[in-house]
């Protein structure tokens, strides 16, 4: 019978943490059958998210109409553009939603479909039929994980595809993502095949190996400085 120390079935489970595949909690753990909420996340790596935000909205210039997918990095984006004028915005997410409407200065409009708790934004085929109606300058999407391929991936097929025709109605799109997506491990690989203008990251991960399968793949841009 093979017998294993506590301390290495904590390490192990550290590992799969790190992974995101479970979630430690006091005398245990328990599995992840799908993304943290909203809630949560916001506060995971909240500062390397604002970060991520601030070095985005650089890329965004007045007159634009920009596409903003939903969640919590996404979200930080959405709070360093509420001193901008003149923007157009689509979001699936209630958040951003709420947050940029209140900015006279910027036009909001919120893609309709099923609304899902967990994330607190619109999915399905209403949400998918609308993307398909318009065009725009930019596209901010995020991801469930980043593979050692360098391939951005999800929690579920619905998820990838929706943010795979949200970067297709833009003339380019960038995927914000922090550091912890590196080591993140989602099923559903996003089908993008619209021009990427890269990756924008709060710092390259531990995994050296994905950071550099990463960049032959895309631009990453990391806040703060260039890589």
């Amino acid at each position: 019978m093979l017998f294993r120390s506590m301390e290495t079935i904590r390490r192990d489970l550290k590992l799969l943490a790190e992974e995101g595949r479970l979630v430690t909690v006091h005398g245990g753990a328990h599995l992840l059958s799908h993304e943290p909420s909203l809630s949560r996340r916001n506060i995971e790596n909240a500062e390397g998210k604002v970060a991520i935000g601030r070095m985005a909205a650089e890329f965004v210039e007045d007159g634009m109409a920009i596409l903003i997918d939903s969640g919590s990095t996404t979200l930080a984006l959405a709070q360093a553009l509420t001193n901008r004028s003149d923007l157009t915005v689509l979001t699936n997410s209630l958040p951003i939603g709420l947050l940029l409407s209140r900015t006279k200065t910027i036009k909001t409009v919120l893609l309709g479909g099923e609304i899902e708790p967990n994330d607190e934004a619109a999915f399905g085929l209403d949400t998918l039929d609308l993307i398909t109606k318009y065009r725009v300058d930019l596209a901010f999407i995020g991801a469930g994980g980043i593979s050692e391929l360098g391939d951005f991936t999800d929690y579920s097929r619905l998820a990838a595809e929706q943010r795979a025709r949200m970067a297709a109605a833009a003339k380019a799109t960038y995927v914000l993502a922090d550091h912890t997506k590196f080591s993140k491990r989602t099923p559903v690989v996003i089908p993008i095949t619209s021009p990427i203008a890269g990756l924008i990251t709060d710092r390259l991960p531990k995994n050296e190996l994905a950071a550099k399968a990463a960049a032959r793949r895309w631009t990453i841009t990391v806040a703060g400085s260039k890589t």
